[in-house]
């Protein structure tokens, strides 16, 4: 079967998080959006656990769902960790996805992890030791569980980036790098943008919304087509399976926070070429520049831009439905205009993937405006 899954976001444990999230309302969101499988996300989080532990029941292949409330929206236990520790006399501060196939392996993660860092304190908790070692302390936990890098460009708490990260995979996780199987490419890059780097090739290119707020959800995501099943999807990840991970779904990452490089104070975005020219320096206060995602790819890449490498898992630019409707009506996105056309046409439509994916022109003529099935079909143009 084919479904969409998105295995990175936040509970409201998360700092700068919308009360919102919690199982009940994300299930609801799911389903407006046409998400079959989501990450959790904080499990490491004593309160979130326990409230997962409590409305969650397992489907007996490794995934759960709801005990009360709509049972279509399936869940797998994820949760993102931050490393902040110091490598070759420079400050790194990685963050990687972890995923686990039932509450007893997380039971055995929390207790390992509770003397080692303020599991409380947030739900993306903080740790001074090292990515390998959390990779070799995961895995020895079980082996069924998968570490996968996030947002790997991020300037600021990435693998890649610029500010606090390293050059390659094998620099970051030394002896373990070989169980990395799969990166999030996160909202300021696309895997078009990863195609250019070689030493990426063999990794799966995942997409995840990282939402902080139910409407985020999916905004990116990935596309499946095996079993609801635990196994079925982490082995589908770590072999990297054209047949079972058909195509991620993107954000354009020019929209993205960190794309380019910048200044946020002075209100400064820059290109490469001009961060170059500026000797890397703010143009208004002199300050330094923050190098952004696509400097950073430029850096490492060994490929010219449009290189399609062998059994690429292809990719899909989306607008998100809210953002279309916010575009024709003139207004905001959050506005009551753009909501409640929202609501109708999700009602109507069956979800907003299948309209943004799936639905034929003819089918989304019968209930969408003609202003509003125009950005819909250029969105799909590319346009």
């Amino acid at each position: 079967m084919r479904f969409i899954a998105d295995f990175h976001i936040h509970s409201k444990f998360s700092r700068a998080t919308s009360r919102e999230m919690e199982v009940e309302t994300l299930a609801k969101w799911a389903k407006k959006k046409g998400i079959a499988l989501l990450g959790t996300g904080d499990f490491t989080h004593p309160t979130y656990f326990a409230e997962l532990r409590s409305k969650l029941e397992p489907t007996g292949k490794g995934l759960f769902k709801l005990k009360k409330g709509d049972q279509r929206v399936h869940y797998i236990l994820t949760t993102e960790v931050s490393n902040i520790y110091t490598q070759n006399g420079k400050v790194r501060r990685i963050h990687n996805l972890i995923f686990a196939p039932n509450f007893e392996v997380v039971d055995a993660i929390r207790s390992k992890l509770v003397n080692l860092g303020k599991l409380s304190s947030d739900g993306r908790p903080i740790f001074s030791f090292t990515a390998k070692e959390l990779i070799k302390m995961i895995l020895d936990i079980s082996a069924d569980c998968l570490v996968i890098p996030a947002h790997v460009w991020t300037p600021w708490f990435s693998i890649f980036g610029a500010n606090s990260g390293f050059d390659s995979i094998e620099e970051c996780f030394e002896e373990m790098s070989p169980h990395i199987h799969a990166i999030e490419t996160g909202l300021s890059s696309d895997p078009e943008m990863n195609w250019r780097w070689s030493a990426l090739d063999s990794m799966t290119l995942l997409s995840n919304s990282d939402a902080h707020s139910p409407n985020r959800l999916g905004r990116e995501a990935n596309a499946f087509n095996c079993s609801l099943d635990y196994q079925e999807i982490t082995d589908t990840i770590r072999r990297k399976d054209r047949n079972k991970l058909l195509f991620t779904i993107e954000f354009f990452p020019e929209e993205g926070k960190y794309h380019y490089d910048g200044h946020r104070q002075c209100g400064v975005i820059s290109s490469p070429s001009q961060t170059k020219a500026n000797q890397y320096l703010c143009p208004n206060c002199r300050k330094k520049l923050t190098v952004g995602v696509m400097h950073r790819v430029e850096e490492l890449a060994d490929r010219p831009e449009g290189f399609i490498p062998k059994n690429a898992i292809p990719s899909i630019h989306l607008i998100p439905l809210e953002e279309i409707l916010a575009e024709v009506l003139k207004v905001r996105v959050g506005t009551k205009a753009v909501e409640s056309e929202y609501e109708r046409l999700v009602e109507q439509g069956g979800s907003e993937f299948r309209i943004l994916l799936d639905a034929t022109p003819d089918e989304l003529a019968l209930f969408v405006p003609p202003n509003i099935l125009e950005g819909i079909i250029r969105m799909r143009q590319g346009k």
